[in-house]
Parts: structure tokens; sequence; C-alpha cells
């Protein structure tokens, strides 16, 4: 798939990303815009996930250890061809599958619940051990955001998953430098992340996560890594694609109102 039909299918994911959060009127727009590029790129171009494979063991996993991004995954999931249309202005109401964080007992291709940070990435570690020991040669994926790696528990699955050296691994890092209360730098700052994670044993990449031949490149280089996990630090934009939810912490968990989300749309191409 060429640059301007990835670039097409990442604005189909942020337009649906939109329509589920206004049609909520709740959820988390900010980071789900952020990682949209990149969650486009794994799941049309990396990942092994189709129709036929879902329910099988035999394809590759992936885990958004950032739970609350889920308006990202659905409609990533839906641009694959995993959901309909209409699943999407359903998301967070009463008896719909798609809540506000991930359910894998009620989403085909959900691999794994999630929604307490550092989680994910410990439940991925897992999967990644597992499948050594069952000698099944499918990766697994996980996406944290910047933020979530003040969670101590993720620096005791990123030991364990060099510890092992967990190849078949590659973590992934929404570097957008804004959470739920401000600047990642400024609340507890994480940073920096490289050195972080080369030191707990990593193969560690940077790569702009909205410029898609950067995208591939970190991908074409993290699955040739060896005897080691691989981390990819995405360079974000919080919002991004919106010109006012652009960098702005208050987006991080708030819908738009009628006007916005008009507005938003139209930035979009899309109809609101």
């Amino acid at each position: 798939m060429n640059v301007e039909e990835l670039k097409k299918h990442a604005n189909h994911v942020r337009q649906n990303i939109l329509r589920a959060v206004y049609s909520a009127q709740s959820g988390h727009p900010g980071g789900s815009l952020s990682a949209a590029d990149v969650m486009t790129y794994l799941y049309l171009e990396v990942m092994d996930i189709n129709e036929d494979n879902v329910d099988s063991l035999d394809r590759d996993r992936f885990v958004l250890s950032k739970g609350h991004v889920t308006p990202a995954m659905y409609s990533v999931l839906l641009e694959a061809g995993l959901l309909k249309e209409a699943d999407i202005t359903t998301f967070r109401k009463f008896k719909s599958p798609l809540q506000g964080h991930p359910n894998m007992n009620y989403v085909a291709g959900v691999d794994m619940s999630t929604g307490s940070l550092g989680q994910g990435i410990s439940t991925a570690v897992g999967m990644a051990i597992a499948n050594k020991l069952d000698k099944n040669g499918h990766r697994i994926f996980t996406l944290l955001g910047d933020g979530e790696c003040q969670e101590g528990e993720v620096w005791e699955a990123a030991m364990a998953a060099a510890h092992y050296e967990l190849d078949n691994l590659v973590v992934m890092v929404d570097c957008n430098h804004l959470q739920i209360d401000g600047k990642v730098e400024n609340v507890m700052n994480v940073y920096p992340l490289d050195k972080k994670f080369e030191a707990f044993g990593f193969d560690v990449i940077k790569a702009n996560g909205h410029d898609f031949d950067a995208i591939k490149a970190a991908f074409d280089y993290a699955v040739s890594v060896r005897r080691k996990p691989a981390c990819i630090l995405w360079n974000t934009v919080k919002g991004k694609g919106v010109s006012f939810m652009e960098d702005q912490a208050g987006w991080h968990g708030s819908a738009p109102k009628e006007e916005q989300y008009k507005q938003a749309m139209a930035e979009l191409g899309g109809k609101a």
C-alpha cells in the first residue's frame, strides 16, 4: 500500500474516532488521534490479522496497553474489516460491545482486556513468553502512553522481556508528551525513555509517528531485531489532525460539542 492510500485510511480512522467520541459524549480523543497513524499501519501493513484468522492463535497479536484509547482501536478494526461501520456510534452505550476500555470477550480482534495502566505491557510479555514456549513464530505488539511509563509495572515487564530475550515482542510508546494533568515532564518526568529502555536491554528505535515512510522503516527494523526485545518510541502530537485539539491536554478525555465536532470533521474532510 502506498503512502497516499495509508493517509486515506488513517484519515478515515480519525473521522471514526471523532464519530465514536461525539456519539458517546465521552471518551479519549487526544491520545486516539496521536496513535491513529501508527495503529493504521500496524493493522493494515504489519500484522497478519484478517476475518479468517481473527479467532486463531496462529497470527500476530496486539495489546493496547494504554487501554483508554479504544476509539482508535475500534476505528482501526473497522478499517481492517473486522467491525461494521454502524458499530462505531454505539461506543460506550449500554449493551454495546464497544466499551470505553477494550474487552476481549466482546470484540473480535481485541486480544486483551486492558485499562489499568502498566498491565497491558505485562500481559504482552506473558504472551511473548507463551509463543516462545509453544514455538509459535508470531509476534506480539503493544502500545503504551508515555505517561503510562510512570507505572512501576512497566519496568518490571521491561526487565522480564529483556531477561527472556523476547525478540518476538515489539513495545511501542506513543510519545505525545501529554497526559490528563498536563505535560508528562511536569507531572512526573519519564524522559529520556530511549536511555531507560536501552538500560533495560531493549533495542530502541525513535521515529516520527505521523510519517508513513518513517513508520515503515521503524517497523521493518523492529521485526529484524534478534535476541532482545525492540522498543519503538513514536514522536507524536496529541490530537493530531484536528487543529484545536493538537497538543492540548484538555482533549485527553473530553468529547467535542456539536460545533466543535462539525469543525473537526470538516478539517478531516468527513461528514458530521
